[in-house]
């Protein structure tokens, strides 16, 4: 799909809109030569889809939008002033009429196409609207269906009583353990098979140790509300290697007692009862263990080389150890799987009574192998519904768990979204802190994306995903990272 312009006013958003509806379309922008209206969007795709938008009119904008789908043509007119707030709402929401009158679909999220759609109802609700008014907002002017206003809402309640509890400026630390046992079918994230690596570990540790030394000074005095070992899967690591890096943490930064500890022990298969013993001797406060699906056929197809026997056995052995807070991650819509094949690995993992579950709409990330070999899997079902979300929120609701954090992704099956479940008192602090952006996040490793929150303003200093690239480069990547806070422009 191509998409001809002379001007990016709202370009963003509209591609972003007809991603949603289209979201196996690439997409390509050029300029629009030989067009005389000060500004035109122009959009087709294989003859299907001509979108011609916003001709400006002395002034005023006149949008006229034609679109035509298997031969049948429809068109709608928005006037607007420049100036006015609503006039990319509006803009939005013709062309969301047309594209759902002619493909007969709606979007759970309406004309919203950013990851955060929470954000709206934080900052009204902050801004002392009333949760009917912004209900209202949502799906009036943002065509947002009923069920994702109130569940917008409900998360925005939670997490603004969430954050209250931090009533001094902190940040939060952030641990980067870019290895594996196998990589994931659908993995975009920083991941690296660890038998690969294993001659480059110990340069790894000494790497992320001295990048902790360095921007430690950054910070003398301020409180770390939050510690999150993430990755890749921390616990690939060997147990001595593991604990040598949470030793680091401890000694280098005066942690606060009693502050939330994640430590992602994700895949099952990297799960012992040595590493657990060492994770329990030590302030860490919540693992993952994480199937994402307890179907064996799934875990095959998407490489994943645990059996669903090994997550059941990891969990058990995690509640054992002691662990009171343990999360389970789980993917709906994954290649092949059923309505009902989702629904059983919901039920399963109820019957386990875990603290906190995200449930996650599978995504197909451009660098994931189920995007980079899709000609493989054409033939697999990748679906998700709003339907199968509202069980699963039914049931996680059902054991005691509430929705606290949520945000989307491109080109998630059913245009749906990601949800943190808890029990009350057991959220994930770091989940809210960074989705929310409310204080810096200093993240060390691979991959690793440091955040400066600055009185609104945010910057950040993103590590190389590649593992050797990093090693090569630490020296400079302090170097940003020092830069970032301590001068007035980003990185």
């Amino acid at each position: 799909m191509r998409i001809l312009l002379n001007s990016p006013l709202f370009e963003y958003d509209i591609r972003g809109l007809l991603q949603a509806f289209f979201p196996w379309e690439k997409f390509e922008t050029e300029e629009a030569p030989g067009e005389d209206a000060l500004s035109v969007f122009f959009f087709r795709t294989e003859g299907d889809l001509n979108l011609p938008v916003l001709v400006e009119d002395r002034g005023v904008f006149r949008s006229e939008i034609r679109f035509t789908f298997s031969g049948k043509t429809d068109s709608k007119t928005v006037l607007f002033d420049r100036s006015d707030p609503m006039a990319k709402t509006n803009v939005k929401k013709a062309i969301y009429a047309l594209l759902s009158g002619a493909t007969k679909k709606t979007l759970p999220w309406g004309t919203l196409t950013g990851i955060r759609p929470t954000k709206i109802a934080t900052e009204m609700l902050e801004g002392g609207s009333s949760e009917e008014a912004v209900k209202a907002h949502l799906t009036d002017d943002l065509l947002v269906s009923e069920g994702k206003a109130l569940l917008a809402c409900e998360i925005a309640r939670r997490e603004k009583a969430m954050l209250s509890r931090f009533k001094t400026e902190g940040i939060s630390l952030y641990v980067g353990i870019p290895f594996c046992p196998t990589t994931c079918l659908y993995c975009s994230f920083s991941s690296f098979t660890i038998g690969a690596y294993k001659n480059r570990i110990p340069e790894y540790l000494d790497s992320v140790e001295a990048e902790i030394d360095a921007v430690k000074s950054l910070f003398p005095n301020t409180p770390v509300h939050s510690v999150y070992f993430g990755g890749g899967t921390p616990t690939s690591l060997e147990t001595a290697d593991l604990e040598r890096l949470i030793k680091k943490v401890l000694v280098t930064f005066s942690l606060p007692e009693g502050i939330e500890w994640t430590v992602e022990a994700g895949r099952p298969d990297s799960v012992t009862e040595e590493k657990l013993r060492m994770l329990r001797s030590f302030p860490v406060t919540r693992i993952s263990v994480n199937p994402q699906t307890l179907h064996q056929k799934t875990l095959d197809l998407i490489g994943r080389k645990h059996t669903v026997a090994d997550f059941y056995r990891a969990f058990d052995l995690a509640r054992k150890a002691g662990f009171g807070n343990i999360n389970t991650d789980l993917i709906l819509g994954l290649p092949g799987e059923t309505s009902e094949d989702m629904t059983k690995t919901l039920d399963g993992i109820a019957s386990l009574a875990p603290e906190s579950v995200t449930i996650h709409s599978l995504a197909v990330k451009r660098s994931s192998r189920l995007n980079l070999e899709k000609q493989t899997y054409l033939g697999y079902r990748m679906e998700n519904t709003e339907s199968l979300m509202d069980h699963a929120e039914k049931m996680l609701k059902g054991i005691g768990l509430r929705p606290y954090y949520l945000y989307r992704q491109k080109n998630m099956a059913g245009n749906l979204e990601n949800v943190g479940y808890a029990l009350p008192g057991l959220e994930c602090d770091y989940n809210v802190l960074i989705m929310e952006e409310t204080e810096s996040i200093l993240a060390v490793g691979a991959g690793a994306s440091t955040k400066r929150v600055d009185h609104g303003r945010i910057t950040r200093s993103v590590n190389p995903h590649d593992v050797n690239t990093y090693l090569a480069t630490l020296p400079e990547l302090i170097e940003k990272k020092k830069r970032l806070f301590t001068g007035p422009e980003s990185i």
